[in-house]
Formats: structure tokens, sequence, C-alpha cells
């Protein structure tokens, strides 16, 4: 779930003093974003929104959910934003997320 090589590399990018921070942020905008797809109910701005949160994901190495969101860009691109399944791809966020706080130490050693 969690490529974790993506995630030592981003750290060793930003520095290990700044890499808190850069999380932090990610983060905040990842929740910015996906508060923005609860608003739009009528899936306006799905594919935009989707891209935004694939390129997030790739930087911290949320890998399935990345992929997720890249699928659901294309289908929204394609006029299929109604066929997006958004509450699992959500639920794999929030998965994703939890097991990179969890394990975040342990695999950043």
């Amino acid at each position: 779930m969690i490529d974790w090589s993506r995630v030592r590399q981003l750290r060793d990018e930003v520095g290990a003093s700044e890499f808190e921070e850069v999380v932090q942020i990610f983060l905040d905008e990842v929740q910015e974003t996906i508060d923005r797809l609860h608003q739009d109910t009528a899936r306006l701005e799905l594919e935009q929104n989707m891209h935004f949160l694939k390129g997030s994901a790739l930087s911290l190495g949320f890998d399935r959910f990345s992929k997720l969101c890249q699928d659901a860009e294309r289908n929204a691109a394609a006029g299929k934003a109604g066929d997006v399944d958004l509450p699992a791809i959500l639920t794999v966020y929030d998965t994703s997320k939890a097991e990179f706080l969890t394990d975040k130490s342990e695999n950043l050693s």
C-alpha cells in the first residue's frame, strides 16, 4: 500500500528536518481536496481533484491510492464520473494514511 522507497527518497530530497512539515502539508492539502470532493456532488471537478490527489499520493508513496485516483481521473475524463466508486477510494486513502503514520518511524530508520 505504501512505497517506502519513495518515502525515503522524498525524505532524502527535502531533508529529515523538513520531512515532517512536508508530510503535514501533504495531509492537509489532501484533506482539503477530499472536502471539495464531498461538496462537488455533481462530480463536475472530479477529474481535476483526482489528478491532484494522484500526484500528491505519488509524492508520498501512497501507491494503491494513487493508482485508484489515476483510474478515477481517466473515468472522469471519459465522461464516466458517475462510475467512480469514491467511497472505496477514500477508504483506501484512510487505510494508507493510517498505515503510513503507524509504520513511518519503523520504515524510515
